[in-house]
């Protein structure tokens, strides 16, 4: 199953590409124009709607107004699209998730509760971005892990940190491995998303954050055991 390859991945180092801001290849734009955002923005749109592979670049060009070859002065392919829109979206989650995990002065399970109403509410404000990170980011094992070497495992390592701080300060079992802890945390909030998106009923979806993360909290409170 797909789903576990970048889980699966997080042990590693974060790659070069990660490291100098080159994602896949592509230099990012030093400075980037509003055309360039609008192809980003028309990506995600078309490709939630038809599929990364069916989806064409002349589509992309047309929903974000712009000529066929304004397309290719910043990416060279269809690929380096989808991953730019990937990257640009999660990008600006980072930047959100960053400063609840590091906000020292709530408690480890409060903070918890942040990231996963954070994650919710990002996703949930956007379906077509849903569908991208749920389903397109997925059909590619190469996609997958390019993704997971570079923005992922930075998110891993946030919540990684958290649930550290958490058993330091005792109030999560320290005999749970943080990997394992950290898995949980996201494979749960990751399968709501899934959830919410194959739904036939529109409800918000930030609206699970209190049940997913008293079932993750209960199991990893001190003192407590399992069953």
């Amino acid at each position: 199953m797909e789903r576990g390859i970048y889980i699966q991945s997080l042990d590693g180092t974060m790659g070069e590409s990660a490291k100098t801001g080159v994602a896949g290849g592509r230099a990012e734009p030093a400075a980037k124009p509003e055309k360039y955002q609008r192809i980003l923005d028309a990506a995600i749109s078309v490709i939630a709607q038809k599929g990364f592979f069916q989806a064409r670049v002349s589509e992309i060009a047309d929903r974000a107004g712009v000529a066929d070859g304004t397309i290719y002065l910043y990416f060279r392919s269809k690929e380096q699209i989808l991953m730019a829109a990937i990257d640009s979206a999660f990008d600006a989650f980072l930047e959100r998730a960053r400063h609840e995990a590091r906000d020292t002065a709530l408690p480890a399970a409060q903070r918890l509760r942040r990231l996963c109403q954070l994650h919710l509410e990002h996703l949930g404000a956007n379906r077509n971005l849903a569908l991208m990170f749920q389903t397109e980011l997925r059909q590619s094992t190469r996609f997958l892990a390019q993704f997971s070497r570079t923005r992922l495992v930075e998110y891993f390592e946030l919540i990684r940190s958290v649930i550290r701080d958490g058993q330091r300060a005792g109030d999560f079992r320290a005999g749970i491995p943080e990997k394992i802890a950290a898995n949980c945390f996201f494979g749960a909030v990751d399968e709501m998303v899934t959830s919410w998106m194959l739904s036939e009923h529109d409800y918000p979806l930030a609206g699970a954050t209190d049940a997913v993360m008293d079932v993750i909290l209960k199991g990893m409170e001190q003192g407590k055991t399992a069953g």
